[in-house]
């Protein structure tokens, strides 16, 4: 488990997975061969660190994301130059297909076909020995999640205390697996959590106690977490993290918002997936108001569109994963648009597909909606 705090102003938490080192997990970098750019800089010897600082800075970053669904298993892969503020760009994805009887909920009952499925896919990327270098994350659905805020104890609130050192942490271990059980309703032995601190003192420079006293918390069963980290393993691929779907959609839905050509200030991130609607309303990177159905505090699916809108004039609305769901729900693209009273329109990965034919399969760029949680898993592995 990895604890840690993040100045990001979307929060996602991820629940790690305890498998080995992180050096195991550092990321791929794609650049021209090592041996006459070390010659050169043998040559040059005083500008040997200038050399270097161009080679970081013409790396590649990649990180993959693998999202199981109940009927089929995603693969993204990006990639982002080192130091460069151009947006990502996805190198592959693929789907295959799975057996509705493999998954029940978050339970993955046949391992063995899921490993299956993830295998056909790291064979069909023309580069699939790289998976073993990178960063790949996968996620669990957001029902299987729990997640919470609240104030810490006042001799756990120095500045320096949130996940600073080893000491901070083995001092917060036990509260934080107290309020797991709690959350969860599961002993802790049963339990994987995560947290993350709001460092308001880095933002206001002064170290008064005051500045940081709430942490979110993050918690799933194990059992689910150990499912999905054999299954990989079996397919060849050691996770770095495992991500809530949801949060895992937000971050992709916000990073395509965000890098559009028709940028807002103010809009909506609606995501459908197999466990329900997830609507997030988010303001200048930060998310304002969130809504779920069913399983929130609406009737319907109307009232929580409804309310994610509450006379905020949105810009725009941008709707990813299943559509199906929406669908069966009675309610389509436009029907959302109307609701939340601003143009809707479907996630979109494409047009961060690179354009070399075998990378990006058309036939399933067109279906980059469904994309969304693999495209946002994958981001973490560039950006962390």
């Amino acid at each position: 488990m990895k604890r840690r705090t993040a100045p990001a102003s979307i929060a996602t938490l991820a629940v790690r997975t305890n498998i080995g080192a992180a050096a195991q997990f550092a990321q791929f970098r794609c650049s021209t061969p090592l041996w006459p750019l070390m010659s050169t800089a043998r040559l040059l010897r005083g500008n040997v660190m200038l050399m270097r600082n161009k080679l970081l800075s013409a790396a590649r970053r990649f990180g993959a994301g693998i999202d199981v669904s109940p009927r089929e298993v995603r693969l993204v892969i990006v990639s982002r130059k080192g130091r460069s503020n151009l947006p990502v760009r996805v190198e592959w994805l693929g789907a295959a297909p799975l057996n509705p009887d493999a998954m029940s909920g978050a339970h993955l009952v046949d391992r063995a076909a899921v490993a299956a499925a993830l295998s056909s896919l790291c064979a069909r990327w023309p580069r699939r020995r790289a998976l073993r270098a990178m960063p790949c994350a996968m996620a669990i659905p957001g029902g299987a999640t729990a997640i919470a805020t609240f104030e810490m104890p006042p001799v756990t609130q120095a500045p320096d205390s949130y996940g600073r050192d080893s000491q901070a942490i083995d001092e917060m271990e036990p509260i934080m697996l107290e309020q797991a059980e709690r959350l969860c309703g599961l002993e802790r032995d049963a339990l994987s959590i995560d947290w993350w601190a709001a460092d308001c003192a880095a933002a206001s420079g002064e170290t008064s106690a005051a500045d940081v006293s709430r942490v979110t918390l993050a918690a799933a069963p194990r059992r689910h977490l150990e499912a999905r980290v054999e299954a990989a393993a079996a397919a060849g691929i050691a996770l770095a993290a495992i991500d809530g779907e949801p949060l895992a959609a937000l971050r992709a839905l916000a990073y395509a918002a965000e890098h559009s050509l028709r940028r807002a200030d103010r809009y909506a991130a609606i995501w459908a997936g197999s466990d329900g609607v997830y609507g997030w309303r988010v303001a200048d990177g930060a998310v304002e108001a969130s809504v779920r159905f069913p399983l929130g505090e609406h009737a319907d699916l109307d009232a929580a569109l409804g309310s994610l809108a509450s006379g905020a004039g949105l810009d725009r609305a941008l709707i990813g994963g299943d559509v199906k769901v929406l669908e069966r729900l009675g309610l389509a693209m436009a029907d959302i648009g109307e609701r939340l009273g601003c143009p809707a329109e479907p996630f979109d990965c494409a047009p961060f597909c690179f354009d070399g034919g075998r990378f990006a399969p058309r036939a399933e760029a067109k279906q980059a909606g469904r994309f969304a949680v693999a495209f946002g898993l994958a981001l973490r592995g560039v950006f962390e």
